[in-house]
């Protein structure tokens, strides 16, 4: 029996290493993926017209898919996730912008991919209030039928403090 060697060993466990690690195609330094740039820019633009309807193309409507927003906790499918937010933040809005920032990253593996980035939003309440948020936000997309959709999201706010 041949015995493998200590620089055989670490090669491989490197090649493995690389073949394991998703494809970063954006993030500091690097060129951002044309496609999801501008899904990611649609995606924005449609949540600042205080409507679900507007960004519902983007998303997957399978009632047993999950949504995480900064409140309430949880949303159980698009459905769900469309009415409350609706209800809960767009009927009481005047104006709400979202500015993504420059820190998307698009990681993928077939016909999946996930996406990081941070946001600021912008809303003039009905009532006369305004408020200033930076936000957080994953979404993990699957390509259906030649199609980008949201199968999950997580957006989160940092806690003041």
């Amino acid at each position: 029996m041949k015995k493998i060697g200590t620089a055989t060993v670490a090669a491989l466990i490197v090649g493995i290493a690389l073949i394991a690690t998703p494809a970063r195609t954006a993030g500091p330094g690097k060129s951002i993926d044309p496609e999801f740039k501008d899904l990611i820019a649609r995606y924005y633009q449609a949540w600042s017209k205080l409507s679900t309807d507007a960004p519902a193309e983007f998303y997957d409507k399978d009632s047993g898919l999950i949504f995480y927003d900064v409140a309430p906790l949880k949303y159980n499918g698009w459905a769900e996730y469309k009415a409350g937010v609706q209800k809960n933040f767009f009927d009481g809005a005047a104006s709400a912008i979202l500015t993504p920032a420059d820190d998307l990253t698009v990681n993928r593996r077939g016909n999946v991919a996930w996406t990081t980035i941070t946001f600021h939003l912008s809303v003039k309440e009905k009532n006369g209030q305004s408020m200033e948020l930076d936000a957080r936000h994953t979404a993990i997309w699957e390509k259906k039928n030649g199609k980008w959709l949201i199968v999950h999201e997580h957006v989160s706010a940092p806690l003041q403090g």
